[in-house]
């Protein structure tokens, strides 16, 4: 990774530590005049070194490699695995190592040059893109030890915010928040007060962010390895389409290769990227040390995985007996496993509805909706279409109603006419949580295309309603749906198979139950006490 490949941007990776935290790119960026640190990344496995002397070195490119001493420079101080600089100058840029045993890690240090006339510089700050309305999080990590800090203060495009000493800025975004916003870190050190900065540039406008996560857990990943083989690391990531993922390595060797980053959009309009590290005929340099993963986001979000070869350890020393009876046991629970897997899948449904129904679950009581379901269906009672009504405005309310206590909304029972009726149907479907689309051959018509676009906006682009689809009648031609309802995720499909879907505990009903909102049920009540969902002025 070369620097010319990242924007001079202040990134920093973090584990979860009481003091300071590591540092993990091997390309680092630094404002002059600030305290700075460099720590090496201990991990559990290294406790074997924990007695091998810890030494660090500096490049000095004419001299060669200088290893630094308490004698070096008053400015510059180590312990253990932090290298400190009080503060930090141009002179400083340069390569430096961190060695203790047989481990080395390699960091490549940039100070860039203080802007007097300005309490930042612009090569020097953290992207931050919001939405308008949206809340506006600037948050500044203290990557220092909780016992240095004396104060904290905040400054907008270089302006004094007053009375705010927290570590974050939160309110919701307005466009007349765009700007530069620095927190300074003041702390003491040997009598003397010194300062840490970050600046975010944030960005408001119309965006519709979707934060990077790595399909893998957030943890440091031990790869068992064996000599003179090849082996790939895969990071993937689900996002926006903007998203980087790079590899971050403190001692690259000739044999490690990254591939093209690659991109593949899901159905539901996310993006999976992937990059792969390729290291071919794994030798001894290859061995004990971090490969990084870091994924960032257009907006400046960033998360990351760190992968650590080891060698894989001979298997001839294990008793035969010992390895017969671990291998029986593994087949054991492997079948165990496989046959819950597939009993688990089976009754999933099953399952779920009585996992519900156990705990009490009542998806509705807070989420601000009037109807659990909006039913579109073919509104004309044609000779053709009769089953098709009679499902639509009697089977599916007297089941799903008067038997489980959900409040549908059927047009012809519950909307008054006189209205503006496409305003209304748009509104009836913002106020429900599903969206139940009685198809058959005849179901396209101008009555219901309104109901079926407003729902699929809702659902593919709001994400504010969840679709189920009745296919009442087989449908051979599907040439006059819209495009989009491919979308949606196959088992919201439902198929009615007559009589035997009718009873209330048939796999049709389990399955619609399953696709409806966790709801407790109530006792039966009289049609009287349905009430309407929409009342129209009459005109």
């Amino acid at each position: 990774m070369h620097c010319g490949q990242l924007p001079l941007t202040f990134l920093v990776l973090i584990f979860v530590s009481t003091s300071e935290t590591c540092s993990l790119l091997d390309n680092i960026f630094v404002l002059e005049g600030e305290h700075f640190y460099l720590k090496y990344c201990s991990l559990n496995d290294e406790h074997e070194n924990e007695t091998a002397t810890i030494k660090w070195f500096k490049d000095t490119g004419s001299q060669g490699r200088v290893e630094l001493s308490s004698n070096s420079s008053s400015r510059i101080t180590f312990h253990d695995y932090v290298l400190d600089f009080w503060p930090v100058e141009l002179d400083d840029s340069g390569s430096y190592f961190f060695q203790m045993g047989n481990t080395t890690f390699k960091w490549k240090l940039t100070v860039i040059k203080r802007n007097k006339h300005s309490c930042f510089s612009k090569n020097h700050v953290i992207s931050l893109n919001v939405s308008v309305k949206h809340l506006l999080n600037v948050n500044c990590e203290n990557h220092f030890s909780g016992k240095l800090v004396n104060r904290i203060t905040w400054y907008k495009n270089c302006e004094k915010i007053e009375n705010n000493t927290n570590l974050s800025l939160q309110k919701n975004a307005d466009f007349k928040d765009q700007g530069y916003y620095t927190c300074m870190f003041l702390f003491h050190h040997n009598g003397k007060l010194f300062n840490a900065t970050v600046t975010h540039n944030v960005t408001v406008g119309d965006y519709n962010k979707i934060t990077p996560t790595l399909l893998e857990p957030r943890v440091t990943t031990s790869v068992r390895v064996e000599l003179g083989k090849d082996i790939q690391l895969n990071c993937s990531a689900t996002g926006d389409e903007k998203d980087r993922i790079d590899w971050y390595i403190g001692n690259r060797s000739r044999n490690v290769h990254e591939e093209e980053q690659t991109k593949i959009k899901t159905p539901e309009g996310k993006w999976i990227t992937s990059k792969i590290l390729r290291i071919e005929n794994v030798n001894e340099e290859n061995l004990n040390f971090p490969y990084n993963c870091v994924v960032q986001s257009y907006s400046g979000y960033q998360d990351f995985k760190s992968f650590r070869l080891l060698k894989k350890e001979d298997l001839d020393d294990i008793p035969g007996h010992v390895f017969t009876r671990g291998m029986i046991a593994a087949v054991s629970i492997s079948v165990v496993v496989v046959c819950l897997v597939i009993v688990g899948v089976i009754y999933r449904v099953d399952l779920a509805l009585f996992y519900r129904h156990f705990m009490g679950r009542d998806e509705t009581l807070t989420d601000g909706k009037t109807y659990d379901a909006f039913v579109s269906y073919l509104k004309e009672c044609r000779p053709e279409s009769g089953e098709e009504h009679t499902f639509a405005v009697e089977t599916l309310p007297r089941v799903l109603e008067k038997h489980f206590g959900y409040k549908l909304c059927i047009f012809e029972r519950d909307v008054v006419p006189g209205g503006a009726v496409v305003d209304e149907i748009h509104s009836l479907i913002e106020k429900s949580r599903r969206l139940i689309i009685v198809l058959s051959k005849s179901y396209m018509s101008n009555e219901v295309r309104y109901e079926l676009e407003s729902g699929l906006h809702e659902a593919l682009v709001e994400r504010k309603i969840k679709i189920i689809l009745i296919e009442f009648t087989p449908v051979s031609d599907f040439t006059v749906l819209p495009q989009s309802l491919k979308l949606l995720k196959s088992h919201r499909v439902l198929k009615w198979k007559a009589d035997k879907s009718l009873p209330h505990n048939s796999r049709f009903w389990k399955n619609l139950l399953y696709l409806m909102p966790a709801k407790t049920v109530k006792p039966y009540r009289d049609e009287s006490e349905v009430l309407p969902c929409f009342h129209s002025p009459d005109l």
